[in-house]
């Protein structure tokens, strides 16, 4: 997981996982055979209420791939934590910070990250077009976007 500002005079800043623990943010790497990382996410599960998991991909084969990716690009909030724990592939969180600046975090192959409720974020496909991961959920409707822009 590669994570840095990019909105400001701080733009490229490195920023590491305590930092973004101090957000809110959960970050860290787990190894990616099923029978190593059911058991962290199995663990994060009874800790914060998931009750739903299930594995979503993204690819250039996707039908209507640009159409989905649309939906995550506008600055949006959820009402349950997005959690992504990722098996293939590559993605970009762009996560407002408490103070309301850009961080960028680039998650890939064995990062688990959890985005929390509330939080104003936007998701994006790296050039490759590519992420398959694990999402733990609440309750699949708490996943519903809540625009930014809608909400002014």
């Amino acid at each position: 997981m590669r994570a840095h500002y990019f909105d400001d005079d701080h733009a490229g800043e490195a920023l590491d996982a305590a930092f973004l623990g101090a957000q809110g943010v959960h970050a860290e790497r787990l190894p990616l055979e099923p029978s190593a990382f059911q058991g962290p996410l199995d663990a994060l599960k009874r800790a914060n209420g998931y009750i739903e998991q299930d594995i979503v991909q993204l690819a250039p084969e996707t039908p209507n791939l640009e159409v989905i990716c649309a939906k995550f690009v506008d600055e949006h909030t959820h009402d349950d934590d997005e959690v992504r724990f990722v098996l293939e592939g590559e993605g970009i969180f762009d996560i407002r910070t408490n103070d309301d600046r850009w961080m960028r975090v680039v998650v890939e192959a064995g990062d688990l990250i959890v985005v929390p409720a509330g939080r104003n974020h936007r998701f994006l496909l790296t050039d490759r077009k590519h992420i398959r991961c694990v999402r733990l959920f609440k309750d699949t409707s708490g996943w519903v976007p809540n625009y930014r822009h809608a909400r002014a």
